[in-house]
């Protein structure tokens, strides 16, 4: 659901850079005043782990792939406002480092899976996860709220190329909520499969009051996990196109995709001049997950030093 340079005009970019600032400012002060040092470890982890899994595509139907995009994991795990921080950071890298994701599209990207994704899914998850007890009613609240939110995101995007005049919105919005209902099942059943062995294995990262030692060796263990879900499942993902790809060629509009304004240095999570496909992707998720945990690391434990 990356949108890339070309498919939005300008007003549309300043309104959606406008709204991502606002929303990940205020996730920022509120992470500065909420935030327990003992976290932070796992708000790097969280990054490094969504990085991972949004490379592996998986196959949905008709030749479309999707991918995780991790708000309601990462908002479970880490609350809402790390979980924009987290994100945050991951679309700061793709953007940057792989062109995943235009650079004048970045504030729609991040309004859309950074803020407005984690916001619809606590908004969903918590009423949800009051009323439902135990380990059961946690994974279904978080399921769903999984779905609502990627279908939630699809439309806000739909918004953004209708209001664009990219594409009519009497025909992005079934085509992008369409197609993303049912990549929505894949995000619900990743986000629940995660957190039930997330809560069998590591219930301590279910918790706020674990000791810092163990926030510190489960993090480690996860980043060895996030890695070798990069090095060694990334390049067999499913190479089919995502929701957004297919509705843009199926629609016409993909051509007003437009070159990167930045080069890259990993365009297309490739190592240029590294031939072998396979260990091309292999060595770029490696650098990518380093990179997330690392990003989200400093910046967490930056707001929480005060603390």
């Amino acid at each position: 659901m990356h949108i890339p340079d070309g498919f939005l005009d300008a007003k549309t970019i300043l309104a959606t850079s406008a709204l991502a600032a606002g929303g990940v400012g205020a996730a920022v002060r509120k992470l500065r005043l909420d935030s327990s040092p003992r976290q932070v470890p796992i708000i790097g982890l969280s990054a490094a782990f969504i990085f991972a899994a949004q490379m592996l595509n998986f196959p949905v139907a008709g030749g479309t792939s999707g991918h995780l995009i991790g708000a309601v994991l990462a908002l479970v795990l880490l609350g809402p406002w790390a979980a924009t921080v987290a994100i945050s950071s991951v679309l700061i890298l793709q953007c940057f480092i792989f062109a995943d994701g235009g650079v004048t599209s970045l504030g729609a990207n991040m309004f859309n899976m950074a803020v407005l994704a984690p916001a619809v899914g606590y908004a969903v998850y918590t009423p949800l996860r009051r009323f439902s007890g135990g380990t059961r009613g946690m994974l279904f609240a978080a399921a769903f709220a999984a779905w609502v939110s990627t279908v939630a995101a699809s439309i806000a995007c739909a918004g953004e190329l209708a209001a664009s005049g990219t594409v009519a919105w009497k025909v992005a919005f079934p085509a992008m909520a369409g197609v993303h209902m049912l990549i929505g099942l894949g995000e619900a059943a990743i986000t629940a499969l995660v957190l039930s062995a997330v809560t069998a294995s590591r219930p301590e990262l279910m918790r706020t009051d674990a000791p810092a030692t163990e926030y510190r060796a489960v993090a480690f263990q996860g980043v060895l996990v996030a890695l070798g879900l990069a090095i060694f499942v990334a390049p067999f993902a499913c190479a089919w196109p995502d929701g957004l790809e297919k509705v843009a060629a199926r629609l016409g509009f993909g051509s007003a995709a437009a070159a990167p304004l930045l080069r890259a240095p990993l365009p297309d999570y490739a190592v240029p001049g590294l031939h072998r496909v396979g260990l091309s992707t292999a060595a770029a998720g490696a650098v990518g997950t380093m990179a997330a945990f690392t990003l989200s690391y400093f910046l967490a434990r930056t707001l929480a030093r005060g603390r």
